[in-house]
């Protein structure tokens, strides 16, 4: 397990509200972002404050070594079968499932046991394609997990002080939960998130894909690494792909997208036409779920404050629960357009707006929205939280840690 400071008390308290609940939990995330742990932290929950048995128990990581024959379905439905209480709730965790062939019907026949509580877990979001998700329809929870929040790493500080020095070096070490351990060593740091990427990029990305050109793959990440926060298309990155002698068309570029989707490493924001209410289909933003990653791919170089809080910000929207739009109102834009089953709130996101012009740049697509919902600009600004006309302004690190809402 990774430091036990990190409770993960979010999707902790997700799990304990699902526990028992005749649904299967499925834990889905980039890897090292923290599954099993949360498995770990989840299992320790139930043997100390529930005082379920070890017996109970049956966790099997099916990218253990110990577990490598669990990937036959059969061999991994009778180990499970056998193990099974019959007159006390057995408490079943599969980590990694989509290592198993065939597991959605593995899954299946657990789930229709009246005495068994199923937690997987799984770093490629194919694992729930349409054909998975049909055949559980109606009988899984999904808990979408993130690295590190601003707020769990701050945590783990024991102390709130001094956040910008701390936000500085959450963005450089990496919100990956391992990085803790090593910091104040970036080499090691360095080291541990080149192999997540190599991971993902060969293992999770070009074998299951069966891409061959490993070159352009990593081309294309590199392209979207650097222009987070950038309105990008198919068209333009083939095109931009093309000019650099790397000739690609638009289809090839679509499949490597879903691929790093798929695996998590990145999430797209499509736009969304506040005055017409539409959902738009071209020119989505896209942003990287560790900003560290970037970092170690592009290095310090690529610096761009105002895009990398936009990008942090972005994530922390999706872990509030929220359905993220960049939002287009005529020819302006709103950074986000988040919305829940009770609300919409707007938000503008700029690194400093202390410069009059950058003010009213900033504020002028939230003073055009005329509806009554909540509209708030986040800056790095350290000055005392400001109204403008029903607009607030908030420090963004204040806002991130929970400080302000």
């Amino acid at each position: 397990m990774v430091s036990k400071i990190i409770s993960r008390d979010d999707y902790l308290n997700k799990l304990i509200a699902f526990k028992d609940k005749q649904l299967i939990k499925v834990i889905t995330g980039i890897r090292r972002c923290g599954k099993s742990t949360i498995m770990e932290i989840y299992q320790d929950y139930l043997q100390k404050e529930m005082k379920v048995t070890n017996e109970q128990i049956i966790a099997i990581n099916l990218e253990d070594y110990d577990f490598y024959d669990m990937r036959d379905p059969k061999k991994l439905y009778a180990y499970i079968k056998e193990r099974l209480l019959p007159d006390q709730m057995n408490y079943i965790f599969l980590d990694e499932i989509q290592q198993c062939e065939d597991f959605p019907r593995v899954v299946d026949s657990l789930y229709i046991k009246n005495n068994v509580d199923l937690y997987v877990t799984g770093s490629n979001a194919n694992m729930l394609s349409s054909e998975i998700a049909t055949l559980l329809s109606g009988r899984y929870v999904e808990i979408k997990m993130l690295p590190l929040s601003f707020k769990e790493y701050v945590e783990s500080t024991g102390d709130e002080d001094d956040l910008q020095r701390k936000y500085t070096t959450y963005l450089e070490n990496s919100s990956f939960p391992y990085a803790l351990e090593l910091a104040g060593h970036p080499k090691e740091i360095r080291d541990y998130l080149d192999g997540i990427y190599n991971t993902i990029i060969v293992k999770d990305i070009a074998q299951r894909h069966k891409i061959t050109d490993t070159m352009m793959l990593e081309s294309i990440t590199r392209f979207i690494f650097d222009n987070i926060g950038n309105q990008l298309s198919t068209k333009k990155i083939a095109d931009t792909m093309t000019s650099a002698g790397r000739k690609i068309d638009v289809r090839a570029v679509e499949k490597y997208l879903t691929a790093f989707m798929e695996s998590y490493v990145i999430y797209q924001a499509k736009r969304y036409n506040i005055k017409g209410k539409q959902y738009l289909k071209t020119l989505e933003k896209y942003y990287v779920a560790d900003i560290g990653l970037r970092y170690m791919l592009l290095g310090s170089r690529s610096t761009d404050v105002g895009h990398i809080l936009e990008n942090v910000i972005y994530l922390e929207l999706i872990r509030r629960g929220y359905e993220v739009y960049v939002g287009k109102l005529d020819d302006l834009e709103v950074d986000f357009v988040c919305m829940d089953q009770k609300r919409i709130i707007y938000y503008q996101v700029a690194a400093t707006v202390r410069d009059e012009k950058t003010l009213k740049r900033e504020l002028l697509p939230l003073q055009k929205i005329h509806d009554h919902y909540q509209k708030i600009l986040l800056t790095l600004d350290e000055d005392p939280e400001a109204d403008y006309e029903g607009i607030r302004r908030i420090n963004a690190l204040d806002w991130l840690i929970g400080k302000t809402e």
